[in-house]
């Protein structure tokens, strides 16, 4: 039998001929690896974001480009391309020749027959940039705020120290003494005024207490109303992330806390399993209740790369400690579920192991 060359018409050959325009002129970088960790094909735009000639790049590893906190995650997510498992909006930091690190989205799926990934990154380091430089201002405005808040507290309350003193000398002041009209009128004057002025500082500590009550305002919540609620306004997240919840509340369905703050504690977590989840596996997040000695507890737990709790022992939940080594970490969202749970009187806790999720548990 004699094995002849396909024929192809010229509508085939232009068609191949606009996938090859489309594949050199992307702006996207567009990539075909193998499975032994070498790029096979990669267009333009991947030598011009990092530098490199394409035979630079073809030539060495792929680990080699990818920044070093973030090769083992990438070797764990290349070793699940290799067991036919697609890859979505994985995220890791590549090295430039010049040094500076560059921040790639990545959608990969594999061809298992060819021992074949084809692969599609966007360049979102001005995001990350961006992202960063908000949750840094974000901490110290909060901070600042915080800071003005208790000095205005704090002035207005000692000012009322001194000018209490100032009305007992006019209680004390002899005016029967005194007989020029002026002097008389003068000291009447300072008199109204500084009632006035204690009036004042008065309703301006009634208002700040009423303001923290309301901040600190306790009221019964139900744990899967308020839930419904977050999950309403990251909706998008949590479908595009394709995130299972397992929620179960029939323990302990109600809690007495403040709601601004509950919602925040969902906020966070939620989005920190997320964003956190191992590369290759859809994220599980399991809400349950329960009652303990009388307390109400509410745990979350997620199935993510989960944290060396030899490593991090009391820092967790610090502000802008960072301990992932391939996502971005800004040390803030742990950072405020742990002050709206302490603030409130609560206490949490964390159990968690390397690649094998995180367990919280609050206690109200």
């Amino acid at each position: 039998m004699i094995n002849r060359a396909p024929k192809f018409s010229r509508n085939n050959l232009h068609f191949f001929s606009q996938f090859e325009d489309f594949f050199d002129s992307s702006p996207d970088l567009l990539c075909i690896a193998g499975f032994d960790g070498y790029f096979k094909r990669i267009n333009p735009a991947v030598s011009k974001l990092l530098g490199y000639t394409e035979e630079e790049l073809l030539s060495h590893p792929i680990n080699d480009f990818v920044f070093e906190a973030d090769k083992m995650s990438t070797a764990n997510a290349r070793k699940d391309l290799t067991q036919d498992i697609g890859l979505y909006n994985f995220e890791n930091r590549y090295v430039t020749k010049n040094g500076n690190i560059v921040w790639l989205l990545w959608s990969s799926f594999p061809i298992a027959k060819d021992r074949l990934v084809y692969a599609v990154a966007k360049n979102i380091t001005f995001n990350k940039e961006l992202e960063q430089e908000r949750n840094l201002h974000l901490a110290e405005l909060t901070k600042l705020c915080k800071e003005l808040k208790q000095l205005t507290y704090t002035t207005a309350h000692d000012l009322r120290s001194p000018v209490n003193n100032l009305l007992a000398v006019f209680d004390l002041l002899d005016t029967s003494a005194i007989t020029d009209s002026e002097t008389l009128e003068l000291i009447s004057i300072i008199e109204t005024s500084t009632q006035s002025l204690k009036k004042t500082l008065i309703d301006h500590v009634a208002l700040l207490d009423k303001k923290n009550e309301e901040d600190e305002q306790l009221e019964i919540l139900n744990f899967e109303v308020v839930l419904k609620e977050v999950l309403s306004s990251i909706n998008s997240l949590i479908q595009n992330s394709k995130t299972k919840l397992i929620i179960d509340f029939s323990e302990a369905e109600t809690v007495l806390f403040n709601k601004t703050s509950l919602k925040s504690i969902f906020l966070n977590l939620i989005t920190n399993s997320i964003k956190y989840s191992k590369p290759g596996f859809l994220p599980v997040i399991h809400f349950n209740s329960c009652c303990v000695n009388g307390t109400t507890q509410l745990i979350i737990s997620d199935n993510g790369i989960g944290f060396d709790m030899e490593k991090v022992k009391d820092k967790i939940f610090g502000l802008h400690q960072k301990f992932s080594s391939n996502k971005d970490s800004n040390g803030i969202g742990l950072y405020l579920v742990y002050n709206h749970i302490t603030n409130l009187g609560g206490h949490i806790c964390l159990e968690s192991k390397p690649n094998e999720g995180a367990k919280f548990t609050i206690t109200f």
